[in-house]
C-alpha cells in the first residue's frame, strides 16, 4: 500500500517539478533566442553556467537549502533542468524566426510579443514534450536520490527513496522484500517515462519515423 501511495506522491513531485522547468525554461528561450544582443548573450552564459553543474548535486544542494515538503522538492528538481528547455527553445527560436512568415509578420508592424506568441510558440514547442517526459523520468530517480538521502519529502510521506534506505536496515535479516517492491516500482516508472519519450520523440520527428519505417 505504501508502495502504491508512493507512486501518486511521486508523480505529483515530478509533474510539478517539470512543469516549472517548462514555464519557466520556454518564454526565456523564446524572449532570448528572439531578441538577441546583450539580453541573449546574459542568459545564455547564466543557463550555460547552471548546466555545467551536475544536475543530482545541484538538486541535493537545493533540496538541503530550501528544505523538505513537495512543493520544495519539486523546486530542487526544476532548477537544475531549466537551461536544457532554455537551450533547446533558444535555439530552435534562432532558426526559425529567420523564416519567411516571421519577416512578414515583422514587416506590417507587428509587436515582437505577437510575432512570438502567434508565429513562433507554435513552431518551437514542437520539442519540449519529448524533453518533457525524458526529464520526467530522470526527475523519478533524483527524487528517490533525494528521498535516499533524507532530503526529500517528510517521513510520515511514502516516498520510494526513503522506503529503499529504510529497506536496508532490514536485509541483513532476510527481508529483502521491502527493497523490492518501491525498486522494482521505480525502475517502472523510469523505463515507462522512457518509452514514452522515445515513442514521442518518433511520433514528432518525420525524420525518424521514416528510418524505422525503411530499416522494417
Amino acid at each position: 500500500t505504501r508502495t502504491l501511495f508512493g507512486a501518486r506522491v511521486a508523480l505529483q513531485v515530478v509533474v510539478l517539478a517539470t512543469l516549472m522547468r517548462v514555464f519557466i525554461g520556454v518564454p526565456l528561450g523564446m524572449v532570448s533566442g528572439y531578441l538577441g544582443g546583450k539580453l541573449d548573450r546574459g542568459l545564455l552564459f547564466f543557463m550555460d553556467t547552471v548546466y555545467t553543474l551536475p544536475g543530482l548535486l545541484l538538486s541535493v544542494t537545493l533540496a538541503f537549502v530550501v528544505g523538505r515538503g513537495v512543493l520544495n522538492a519539486a523546486i530542487a528538481l526544476s532548477i537544475a533542468y531549466v537551461p536544457q528547455y532554455y537551450r533547446v527553445v533558444r535555439n530552435h527560436t534562432v532558426s526559425v524566426k529567420t523564416e519567411l512568415f516571421v519577416e512578414a509578420a515583422q514587416a506590417i508592424g507587428a509587436s515582437p510579443w505577437h510575432v512570438m506568441s502567434r508565429y513562433l510558440f507554435a513552431n518551437v514547442i514542437q520539442s519540449v514534450p519529448v524533453l518533457f517526459t525524458l526529464n520526467a523520468a530522470d526527475a523519478v530517480l533524483v527524487l528517490g536520490g533525494l528521498g535516499f538521502l533524507g532530503l526529500g519529502l517528510p517521513d510520515q510521506t511514502p516516498e520510494w527513496g526513503l522506503d529503499l534506505r529504510q529497506a536496508l536496515d532490514a536485509l541483513p535479516t532476510g527481508i529483502w522484500w521491502t527493497a523490492l517492491f518501491p525498486g522494482l516500482a521505480l525502475t517502472l516508472l523510469v523505463v515507462g517515462l522512457s518509452l514514452v519519450g522515445e515513442g514521442l520523440n518518433e511520433f514528432i520527428n518525420p525524420l525518424l519515423r521514416r528510418e524505422n519505417w525503411n530499416r522494417d
